[in-house]
């Protein structure tokens, strides 16, 4: 316990999911929150976004632990809006700030998804995690740690070419690829000011992202109907070790890691939380 001790840290994407799960173990391990997420449905997803609910209850168990919760509504596309939350954030917490968690994402799969499925991604999740990192970086000083939710699919050869799971998933594997050549090159780049940027990776996370009826169709397209069951069998399958997906605390466990001083030699690393994944496909 402690390993994050009077540190503030700032995480996107916070309302459920990975998101609430890094809050709730970063304040576990003594750290204060910045919570940011923003209740919306546009649409793209088939699977339903978060909610002023959801936020509020990560706050609640962050409370819990006995840290702050500071929780801001923005949509990580609109960059002003977003700086001028996270420094009213990091003003409330005494004007410091010590790590980011870039992780606020979507991904509305499926073929039958307009064009406006691999735009709207590319938005939020290489335009979101830009703008997060760069509003927050003038509140990072020496020590400071970024830390940005990749994905095994983009450590990937492809341009999303799988039939089944349309442009929203061309862009999903656009922008992680991308996202590893930005934290390969910020982290030249910070290197001199003391400051640090990596990047998780993971595979299938047990959230709503993975388990809704669009994935299942997409990962079992040889079935009319296919539920989370036979989903499994095919996600399963993807990995070496004999597990569909992680759990959020897993891929939290490594984000606890890097925002702390036990990472503090450490930038530039692309940490595979992905079950053998990579390694299986040959990778």
């Amino acid at each position: 316990m402690g390993r994050v001790t009077g540190k503030a840290v700032l995480i996107t994407g916070a309302a459920r999911g990975q998101g609430r799960s890094h809050a709730v173990r970063l304040a576990e391990e003594g750290a204060d929150i910045i919570a940011i997420d923003i209740p919306s449905d546009t649409g793209i997803t088939e699977y339903p976004l978060a909610t002023a609910e959801e936020l509020a209850e990560t706050a609640r168990l962050v409370e819990k632990t006995g840290r702050r919760a500071v929780v801001r509504q923005v949509d990580v596309r609109d960059r002003a809006a977003l700086r001028a939350a996270i420094d009213e954030a990091v003003a409330e917490l005494g004007g410091r700030l010590d790590a980011v968690v870039a992780n606020a994402g979507i991904l509305p799969i499926g073929a039958h998804r307009p064009i406006e499925a691999f735009t709207e991604t590319v938005d939020t999740n290489l335009g979101g995690v830009l703008n997060t990192v760069h509003a927050a970086l003038p509140h990072l000083g020496e020590g400071g740690s970024v830390v940005v939710t990749g994905s095994a699919a983009g450590l990937m050869p492809g341009h999303g070419d799988v039939a089944q799971a349309g442009p929203g998933f061309a862009a999903y594997k656009f922008a992680k690829r991308t996202l590893v050549d930005f934290v390969n090159t910020l982290a030249v780049q910070l290197g001199p000011t003391g400051r640090r940027i990596n990047a998780v990776h993971p595979t299938n996370v047990d959230t709503a992202m993975v388990q809704n009826d669009a994935m299942y169709r997409a990962i079992r397209p040889d079935l009319e109907n296919p539920g989370r069951e036979e989903a499994e069998q095919g996600f399963v399958a993807m990995h070496s070790l004999a597990v569909p997906y992680v759990a959020p605390a897993d891929v939290s466990h490594a984000v606890v890691f890097l925002a702390s001083d036990e990472s503090r030699y450490v930038t530039g690393l692309h940490l595979k939380i992905d079950a053998g994944a990579l390694v299986k496909a040959g990778l």
